[in-house]
């Protein structure tokens, strides 16, 4: 019996999750953008300092972002404290939070 499902391995999946706050609560927000758009999400993936070095996300109450790629040639992962969420990264964030509404 074959699977009609496509392979995980061809997938282009960007996930959101921010946690903590003071009700400790978690929201997840994802895009699994199709062919036609991946080129637009490329260069927002690309834009962002995945290299750098990761900011200090201790503290009472914050919120905590994790954000996560896969691609077919790479998977991504970062952890930002709100504080750090600017420039490239909220634009990010707030691309898949808009796409997945």
């Amino acid at each position: 019996m074959s699977d009609s499902r496509p392979s995980t391995d061809d997938q282009f999946v960007i996930a959101v999750v921010r946690t903590g706050g003071i009700a400790g609560l978690r929201r997840r927000w994802s895009v699994e953008p199709p062919p036609s758009d991946t080129g637009d999400w490329i260069a927002l993936i690309e834009s962002c300092p995945w290299d750098a070095p990761r900011p200090d996300t201790e503290g009472a109450d914050r919120f905590v972002w994790s954000i996560r790629v896969r691609t077919p040639s790479e998977r991504l992962e970062q952890e930002l404290p709100d504080t750090a969420l600017d420039g490239p990264w909220l634009a990010l964030v707030k691309a898949v939070r808009e796409a997945s509404d």
